[in-house]
């Protein structure tokens, strides 16, 4: 079972791609969003924006998780940094390519999340929660594709 506070708290930091969604269905929250805090709060800028941060700070879990594992540990570095360096690298060329880029990187990550689940470094919880998480944030990126 995963820990409330993990699956709470994991949960809630959807909501900046939730909130990048429903900027893109809803004209009028859009233009209630950029009165108030801006353009890079609303639609594909948010999305893009959280999802090069997630990515990074992915990137950060999967170090600490490394270090777990000594005789994995060149290989898990070596991953660890791969989320952050994919964002660094693919993430721009405006929108389409950004999201699209973005939705790879996640994919990508879970692939990543399972090896290290595999090598024994993750909590028995972490894939089932990595499942939910990510499912969630491709649906969004896939969704501002579509939508933006």
């Amino acid at each position: 079972m995963i820990p409330r506070p993990a699956l709470l708290l994991g949960l809630s930091g959807l909501l900046p791609f939730i909130w990048g969604v429903a900027t893109l269905l809803s004209p009028a929250l859009a233009q209630t969003t950029l009165d108030l805090i801006g353009p890079r709060f609303t639609g594909p800028y948010v999305l893009i924006a959280y999802g090069i941060v997630i990515l990074g700070f992915m990137s950060g879990v999967l170090w600490g998780f490394a270090a777990r594992g000594a005789e994995t540990a060149w290989t898990g570095y070596a991953l660890s940094v791969g989320p952050a360096l994919w964002a660094f690298f693919f993430v721009g060329g405006g929108p389409t390519q950004a999201l699209t880029a973005l939705i790879t990187g996640f994919v990508i990550l879970l692939v990543i999340d399972l090896q290290f689940s595999r090598w024994g470094l993750t909590p028995h919880w972490w894939m089932p929660l990595r499942l939910i998480l990510t499912s969630a944030v491709v649906l969004c990126l896939a969704a501002g594709l579509w939508l933006g």
